[in-house]
């Protein structure tokens, strides 16, 4: 049988290439589609595999500025049509599963729909610049109408947690199985070390991560904080940082254990899709106070159900005195969390209940009676029937409209507007990778950093 994966971009190893790599070592003999591959990224994923990369990674220095790209993403996956493949699998959070299988069953892990277009899309605007929101805004209809129709070509979703499998259903119109991404739990480990003050961030910098509350909140109670990780977010972040927070960009996987086995708490401020640093926290025995919605409803054990399974405190609202009654809350009960029952409950995440029940998805999809999904016409919602207009809801970008060597070449032109830093497509904010900052708040790749285990988030 012939397999072919897909995944958006691979510029670092992420909590979005964590999936694919797991799934990579269940299909050790497929190729692998991507729209752009940064020099010496992920190359624990592709050593040993046939990569195929669109157009725009034969761009001059992509991997700097390809979140502008995303007007013309959709037409650059349409361009790679599959051939002569049994089973397609795509790891999606942007434009992956747009991929055309070519007659194979295509099964779509998806990590979310697009969440600057749909469930996170205010807060995204309310920390772009204006020529970006009004970017956003001139283009959003027709990427909408794209997303609803390249869902069709999708025979399966699995959804990485409950709260995306609603997602799903809310936007495509589909049903999604739930199979929680796989958790490292041999790594992530406690150790015999005494727990420290300082209270925990490890995220990407980009708006709907609010890691501004955590700031605020910290420093209100005079409370040190440290921030792994990096992104769009970084320099404005750095400016409005008050003196209790220290940024330490990208770091190892070694380095962040280290950083969840003495951290008092993980602070998570944001809505995740799942969280899989949560888990990781958890594994490590350290609590983790998380804003009341999302994957954390799932991963994280509130204590007010009861003292004896917590694993954190959920809060709510969402804003920076929701967060600092929460922690107030977990200072007065932090003696009582149980670092046993913390790693009990990470273990349910572990890689092996992944394999397992990925295997089983693909087998009954595969066994499953009738072809593939691709002539379903999904029912447009009212709401956003009227949002498109007539024109955008058309658009259609042909495989054979033009060369994508030719449209290579005529974008070449306009690098050196594109290379200007940007951040509305956070581009997977799950967690982890490889990649030297660059003094912009945007990462590039470098030789074989997907090897070294720094992260990029």
């Amino acid at each position: 049988m012939r397999v072919a994966l897909v995944h958006d971009w691979l510029t670092g190893m992420r909590g979005g290439e964590k999936v694919l790599a797991a799934i990579g070592a269940l299909f050790p003999e497929a190729d692998l589609f991507t729209l752009i591959q940064a020099e010496g990224a992920c190359q624990s994923i592709t050593r040993g595999r046939k990569v195929v990369c669109s157009f725009l990674n034969d761009l001059p220095g992509v991997e700097r500025y390809y979140r502008r790209l995303l007007p013309i993403m959709p037409w650059a996956i349409g361009q790679m049509e599959l051939r002569g493949y049994d089973l397609v699998i795509s790891s999606s959070h942007c434009v992956a599963k747009g991929i055309r299988p070519g007659g194979a069953r295509h099964i779509c892990y998806c990590h979310t729909p697009m969440r600057y277009l749909w469930s996170q899309s205010p807060q995204y605007a309310r920390h772009s610049g204006r020529v970006t929101r009004m970017g956003m805004a001139s283009i959003a209809g027709y990427l909408k109408a794209w997303e609803l129709r390249s869902a069709a070509r999708v025979d399966a979703f699995i959804a990485n947690s409950r709260n995306v499998a609603q997602r799903i259903g809310k936007t495509y119109g589909r049903t999604a199985r739930v199979i929680y991404p796989p958790i490292d739990t041999e790594f992530f480990t406690p150790a015999n070390v005494p727990r420290e003050e300082f209270y925990l961030v490890v995220s990407a910098l980009v708006p709907y991560k609010c890691i501004d509350h955590a700031m605020e909140a910290t420093a209100r109670l005079g409370r040190p904080l440290r921030i792994v990780g990096s992104g769009p977010m970084l320099e404005s972040l750095k400016k409005r940082a008050p003196k209790n927070v220290r940024f330490l960009g990208w770091v190892s996987d070694e380095k962040v254990r280290e950083h969840y086995r003495r951290c008092r708490a993980l602070l998570l401020p944001g809505e995740e899709d799942f969280g899989m640093a949560v888990v990781e926290a958890t594994a490590c025995g350290a609590p983790v106070i998380a804003y009341k919605a999302g994957g954390a409803l799932e991963t994280v054990v509130d204590w007010e159900c009861g003292s004896a399974n917590a694993t954190g405190i959920l809060y709510e609202p969402q804003t920076v005195e929701g967060l600092t009654e929460a922690l107030k809350r977990f200072e007065s009960e932090s003696a009582k969390f149980n670092a046993h029952v913390l790693r009990n409950r990470a273990e349910r995440f572990g890689p092996g209940n992944f394999r397992e029940r990925f295997m089983q998805a693909v087998d009954e999809e595969l066994q499953r009676e009738g072809g593939a999904n691709r002539d379903i016409r999904l029912k447009t919602l009212p709401a956003l029937r009227r949002r498109l207009t007539s024109i955008t809801g058309k658009i259609i970008y042909p495989a054979t409209a033009r060369g994508g060597s030719q449209l290579a070449e005529t974008l070449r032109a306009t690098t050196v507007i594109l290379s200007r830093p940007v951040g509305f497509i956070d581009g997977r904010d799950g967690v982890d990778g490889g990649l030297r900052d660059t003094g912009a708040g945007e990462p590039t790749a470098s030789a074989g950093d997907a090897d070294t285990g720094h992260r990029r988030l």
